[in-house]
């Protein structure tokens, strides 16, 4: 289990396990503005866009193929963040610095998501019944009203009952809504502070939404915690309960019910929820316990049993085929729904 505790930490020369081909030149961090979480990852697109068989793959920053849900890690490395002015602010920053891998961009309809049960895990269109799945837009609201997506490292183990939920979890990395003022692109990986959290309960499951804000944000230093969501970004955070309510009803579904009567948890409740769901995480990608369909495959956690080398892991992802144009119109996104109460 030791093992995997250097896997919470990026920056020059991290990359565990990896041959020193990997490792960052000293140089690549230099610069005087804090060093973005995207220049060490890249993405590679396979299949035809608007397709069932659409994957994006990633890469690290020597070119080879990682797990967005296994490789990338957890936590962000506070010496990359030379912005930040002095040591007790490093320290308290670092404890809150994250990264997210971005699935679904602001005001954008298709479900992407990470395939949590194939190799590698990239991302990919979420199907249902056979066809595209797309979240309908509900007045006032286009697509979804966050960059959506989740934090690598997570895992809500679905044979655990959450302590403050009473509810297993949704088998799932635990969700993310970026609050910044820039739309991001699928596949994006950005570092996050983290503001407070919400219980979904998704069929009788626990759906942790976290709420954060992206480091590189023009406002980001404003934002420490939940309360400064409603005096910076007021309605933002009734927005959000209203979407995640009724999202699901023009499908014929029933309003999403919420633990706690709907309320915003804080930023230190949101980061032991993050710190349980690491640990469920680390038990699963070192079989101490039942990971179900889970695809485990890695490329950097050394010792897990899991892990594989680059070259089965570019075998695995040059197996999936570029298909032929194929492409499937949305129509469901031009609907608009005008629901509430």
């Amino acid at each position: 289990m030791r093992a995997l505790l250097p896997l919470l930490r990026t920056g020059p020369g991290w990359r565990v396990g990896a041959p020193a081909a990997v490792r960052l030149p000293r140089a690549a961090s230099a610069g005087s503005g804090p060093r973005r979480a995207m220049a060490l990852y890249r993405t590679e697109e396979r299949g035809q866009p608007h397709s069932q068989d659409y994957r994006i793959f990633f890469k690290n920053v020597a070119g080879h193929y990682i797990s967005p849900f296994h490789d990338i890690p957890l936590k962000v490395d506070s010496k990359e963040e030379n912005d930040i002015p002095t040591k007790k602010a490093r320290n308290d920053e670092y404890e809150n610095l994250f990264n997210m891998v971005v699935e679904i961009p602001r005001w954008t309809n298709a479900k992407m998501e990470i395939a949590t049960k194939e190799p590698l895990n990239p991302i990919k269109p979420d199907v249902k019944d056979g066809k595209l799945r797309y979240v309908a837009n509900i007045f006032p609201h286009k697509g979804y009203i966050w960059n959506y997506g989740a934090l690598p490292q997570t895992w809500e183990d679905p044979h655990q009952k959450d302590k403050n939920t009473n509810c297993c979890g949704d088998n799932d990395p635990i969700d993310v809504c970026e609050i910044g003022s820039k739309v991001l692109s699928c596949g994006e990986v950005i570092r996050v502070k983290i503001l407070g959290i919400l219980a979904l309960i998704d069929e009788g499951e626990t759906d942790w939404k976290l709420i954060a804000i992206n480091v590189n944000d023009p406002e980001a230093s404003k934002f420490h915690d939940i309360d400064d969501v409603r005096k910076f970004k007021p309605g933002y955070l009734e927005a959000t309960l209203n979407w995640l309510t009724y999202y699901k009803v023009p499908e014929g579904k029933p309003e999403n019910k919420f633990a706690f009567n709907g309320e915003f948890k804080n930023k230190a409740f949101a980061l032991e929820v993050i710190k349980f769901a690491h640990e469920c995480w680390k038990a699963m990608l070192m079989k101490k316990c039942d990971r179900g369909a889970i695809n485990c495959t890695n490329v950097q956690v050394c010792d897990s049993p899991f892990h594989c080398t680059q070259e089965e892991a570019r075998s695995l992802v040059e197996s999936v085929l570029k298909s032929s144009p194929n492409k499937e119109s949305n129509i469901d996104e031009q609907v608009w729904h005008f629901l509430g109460k």
